[in-house]
């Protein structure tokens, strides 16, 4: 917030609405000890007068003087507003976050209710609320706060809507965090700008809703007195007089434009200066075969579903062994990420994960009870994502965050959670770590808050660590520090590590054994060393000859694989690369299997 009103200064209707704002603010404090007498002495000599000398604005039915009674008004007019607006804002925003804390049923009933309200014409929800709660300022501020709640609950449900897909939201329901929580500790500071944007441009329509309630009589009544209710009782006089409805008006006029052109700066400049459903629960089928004792992690036929049969990843087997870095490449689109979801927990409603096995550290996913599920998850699994901004809370201190895992899974403290942060800052060689911990997302490099993120994983104990393309977003340089921090961290704790890209050549650096993706399916598992001249499948060996090198011939263009790959809802019932393949024949109109081709290598591919 600091940040925008710095900026303010650059825009002249800021400039306006400030001034205006600030006056009007000045005017609330030294109005009534100033003029406060002057606007309650009664003037018999001097009833009903015009514009004179002695009174600009001229007097009211007792002489009273109305310049008096203007200014002193501010205070009033500007309080209630403030409660007007303060009132709509709170019970907007509870109303708008409740549905990410209910149960789906009632959400639904809540969200109804707030496009119910939304649709109601706000003055007539003013007057309505006006009259059950009575007439008098009280049933004026009630009123207005009513109408300006429905707006708040829209913009509160859309943005929390919106957080709530983010992945340290997702990591924070893995974690066991609770809703109430989630929504307080995560949510609600992520839009808490936008609202207070929002509630200074309320303000000005509060002026103005509690202006014309009182003008209509609805809002204060005597011997109390705002500028709706001395414009009230000039009008009568307008046409003789219209002096006496002057002031009260242009007084509206002038704070409810200031706070609108404040208000409407304050979002512009909040819009160029942003920085930038339910959990599926693995259901698994009868067991296939023996599991691997020693696997840490073993995925047998696994598929994610979502509405309208559309399979992202459709039947696929995969395990990792302590110690061992698995590279998981394909093009964009083929499945990768939405494996790791799937391992992790964090499919999104309405996707449902089915598999024969899924083991994590010799125990079943599916079997296990929610809270030690949970538990599990947080504690053996690390995740680093691709964009370490939507991994970390942008409105936490990086400290804080990894602190939480200890305090959820650890039952540590908060000084002993903090100690064990810094350290693992250290650990991933963060420089001055203390310092680190105490900054912001914001205020870390893009390679600091990587090694941040992988820190966070390291909290617990880790047996699994999966990173998910978590050196695109990084230059050259840095990606080479991440790759080997990896590296020395899978070497150092006995980790197993899922390394998902599409950058075949990091991939062919990092990793011991390879799994290459396509339309939702392993087309081919090998060993590392044999990636460059010993892959079998038409797509594994395209991936590779795609890799331009330094004998690559500069002048021609780039080799690249024709064709694109089908979408999850266009895969048919054979290979799916047949339309791509140079080595298709109508054999492979039927899927082929995965089969073992050689010493740890497997292939999917009829012509291999």
């Amino acid at each position: 917030m600091g940040r925008l009103i710095r900026r303010l200064p650059s825009s002249p209707a800021a400039v306006a609405g400030a001034v205006l704002v600030t006056l009007m603010v000045i005017l609330a404090i030294i109005g009534p000890p100033i003029w406060g007498a002057a606007a309650e002495r009664i003037d018999p000599a001097a009833i009903l007068q015009g514009s004179s000398a002695a009174h600009p604005l001229g007097t009211d039915n007792l002489g009273r003087d109305l310049l008096a009674r203007v200014l002193v008004a501010g205070r009033y007019s500007l309080t209630l507003a403030l409660l007007a607006a303060l009132i709509g804002a709170g019970a907007g925003i509870v109303l708008g976050a409740l549905p990410s804390v209910l149960p789906r049923r009632a959400a639904r009933l809540v969200t109804g209710t707030v496009n119910a309200l939304v649709a109601f014409p706000g003055l007539l929800l003013a007057m309505f609320t006006a009259v059950i709660a009575g007439l008098g300022a009280k049933g004026a501020v009630l009123g207005i706060g009513a109408a300006i709640a429905p707006g708040f609950a829209r913009l509160t449900q859309t943005m929390a809507a919106s957080i709530a897909g983010a992945d340290y939201v997702a990591a924070a329901r893995m974690l066991g965090v609770s809703r109430a929580r989630i929504l307080v500790r995560h949510v609600l500071p992520n839009i808490a700008e936008p609202l207070i944007l929002n509630l200074t441009q309320a303000l000005g329509g509060a002026l103005l809703g509690l202006a014309g309630m009182s003008f209509l009589g609805l809002g204060v009544q005597p011997p109390a007195f705002d500028w709706g209710r001395l414009l009230f009782d000039g009008f009568a006089r307008i046409y003789v007089t219209p002096e006496v409805a002057l002031g009260p008006a242009l007084a509206v006029a002038l704070a409810g434009i200031g706070f609108n052109l404040l208000g409407d700066a304050l979002a512009k400049v909040a819009s160029r200066t942003a920085v930038p459903g339910k959990l599926s629960v693995p259901v698994v089928p009868p067991e296939q075969g023996e599991p691997d004792p020693g696997a840490v992690l073993e995925v047998k036929d696994l598929s994610v579903t979502f509405p309208g049969g559309v399979q992202p990843v459709r039947e696929l087997s995969l395990t990792v062994a302590p110690g061992e870095i698995v590279g998981l490449v394909g093009e964009s689109g083929s499945g990768k990420s939405l494996t790791a979801a799937a391992v992790g927990g964090l499919v999104p409603y309405p996707g449902a994960v089915t598999s024969g096995r899924l083991r994590l550290c010799g125990a079943d996913l599916g079997e296990l009870p929610e809270a030690e599920r949970r538990k599990l998850l947080g504690t053996s699994l690390a995740m680093v994502f691709q964009d370490p901004m939507a991994s970390l809370n942008p409105a936490l201190k990086v400290g804080g965050q990894l602190a939480e895992v200890s305090i959820v899974h650890q039952g540590a403290s908060r000084a002993d959670a903090r100690r064990r942060a810094v350290d693992r800052l250290g650990h991933v060689h963060l420089p001055e770590p203390e310092k680190q911990a105490r900054r912001h997302p914001h205020q870390l490099s893009g390679g600091m808050r990587q090694r941040a993120v992988i820190a966070m994983g390291l909290m617990g104990t880790p047996k699994l660590i999966i990173a998910d393309e978590p050196t695109t977003a990084l230059d050259v340089t840095v990606q080479r520090q991440i790759l080997r921090l990896l590296r020395e961290v899978t070497e150092e704790t006995g980790s197993a590590a899922l390394f998902i890209s599409h950058d075949i050549a990091v991939v062919g650096e990092l990793c011991d054994r390879v799994a290459v993706m396509y339309a939702g399916r392993v087309v081919e598992e090998l060993p590392v060393e044999q990636l460059a001249t010993g892959a079998a499948h038409p797509y594994t060996r395209a991936l590779v000859a795609s890799l331009p090198d330094m004998d690559t011939d500069r002048s021609g263009p780039l080799a690249s694989i024709p064709g694109r790959q089908p979408s999850p809802g266009q895969v048919g019932a054979g290979c799916a690369f047949t339309d791509r393949c140079p080595l298709a024949t109508a054999r492979c109109a039927e899927r082929p299997p995965l089969v073992t081709y050689g010493k740890a290598h497997r292939v999917a591919c009829w012509e291999a």
